[in-house]
């Protein structure tokens, strides 16, 4: 007598009808999480790509938004006068457009000159500099090998020159080129500038009322401080540039209009090691022609960075948020990796901007004060044991 065969074993469904996978019964929810795994990765994907290609043009608008924050003062002085917000911006940036055309015309050519000729005589530079550091120190540096190695091949400077000074047709894509950008960021900046308040309020009204006045009062804290930072930092720069600029043309330094711009820009937009870095290059051209020079460039440098500590800068930037020369130095780098050049003009001011709303809206507490134990023992003798605060 034969066993009753066996009926097949029939697979386990789901209670929601899920259809069972190779290791048992698929989950319902794991189709949803790969979906919107891979959504993510595309988005992040289309997010960098945009970035990558659109780097220049969101640095150009977050420049001319950190330009109409800097013209706010003295647009909202011309409102409170009567005048209306669209005429005191036109008003304002155009008093700004015409003191860089007079700036432009009173020494641009001479800076362009300047600059081609110091690019120029890098070399000479350089050969001069190692024969006086082989007198003052005996070393044997051979000054070709120097240069060799900071490649200043006469072809390399050909080339920068010709960057500098373009020909018929570089020098109109320049011109086109720079006027088309200069005209975006006036517009920018201008519709920024004009139409701020209407774009608060059009931020506000996506948030509930509680939310709406924490909006509009960190607006105002984010404009007054990134305003007053920026156009503190850019009076302090020009105030360098030009005291630096007088310095060395009495002293004969050449190439003086280039050497100060460069030492007011980077001493006040590049934190901490700025200061050295700013009044290092005019010391190497110095030293390139009279070694004593140099020796007085780096006394008027430092002399005129106590100056400006003490007296100077404590005056324009009294009403300005202060930052952390660390936190300064690092918003730099972080600036310079996202934006380039730019993203190092920008990154102080947002960083002064999150610090301001921070320590308005942040809670501080009482600091508790630990007592250490103090053992005195005057006089070879156990004194008892006192506890001071720390």
């Amino acid at each position: 007598m034969t066993p009753p065969a066996t009926p097949p074993a029939t697979p386990p469904v789901a209670a929601d009808g899920a259809a069972p996978g190779r290791w048992g019964v698929e989950p319902p929810w794991l189709r949803r999480v790969l979906l919107l795994v891979l959504l993510a990765a595309a988005a992040y994907q289309v997010a960098a790509w945009s970035f990558t290609h659109l780097r220049s043009f969101l640095g150009l608008v977050f420049l001319a938004w950190m330009f109409s924050i800097s013209i706010e003062p003295a647009v909202h002085a011309l409102t409170r006068r009567g005048l209306r917000r669209g005429a005191a911006t036109g008003l304002v940036m155009l008093v700004v457009v015409l003191l860089g055309i007079g700036m432009v015309a009173a020494f641009g050519t001479l800076l362009v000159d300047q600059l081609a000729g110091l690019v120029t005589s890098l070399p000479d530079v350089v050969r001069s500099l190692v024969e006086a550091v082989n007198r003052s120190f005996g070393t044997q540096l051979q000054a070709a090998d120097v240069v060799d190695s900071l490649r200043l091949t006469p072809e390399r400077v050909q080339q920068v020159v010709e960057d500098l000074t373009p020909g018929v047709v570089g020098f109109v894509t320049t011109v086109i080129g720079a006027i088309f950008q200069t005209l975006t960021f006036l517009l920018f900046a201008f519709y920024m500038s004009a139409q701020a308040p209407a774009l608060r309020d059009t931020v506000s009204r996506r948030f509930p009322p509680r939310q709406q006045r924490v909006i509009a009062t960190v607006w105002e804290i984010a404009v007054e401080k990134t305003g007053g930072f920026v156009f503190s930092r850019f009076l302090l720069a020009l105030l360098s540039a030009f005291v630096t600029a007088v310095f060395l043309a009495v002293l004969g330094v050449p190439f003086w209009l280039p050497l100060a711009l460069w030492t007011g820009l980077v001493s006040q937009f590049i934190p901490t090691v700025g200061t050295y870095l700013a009044i290092g290059l005019p010391a190497v051209v110095a030293l390139a022609g009279q070694p004593s020079d140099a020796l007085w460039v780096v006394l008027f440098g430092v002399a005129y960075q106590q100056v400006e500590n003490y007296l100077i800068g404590p005056r324009i930037t009294a009403r300005t948020v202060h930052v952390h020369p660390a936190v300064a130095l690092g918003s730099v780098i972080v600036g310079v990796s996202l934006l380039g050049p730019m993203g190092a003009l920008v990154a102080i001011p947002v960083v002064a901007a999150v610090e301001s709303v921070v320590e308005t809206y942040g809670r501080r507490y009482e600091l508790v004060v630990d007592e250490v134990p103090v053992v005195h023992r005057p006089r070879g003798q156990w004194w008892r044991v006192r506890r001071e605060p720390r």
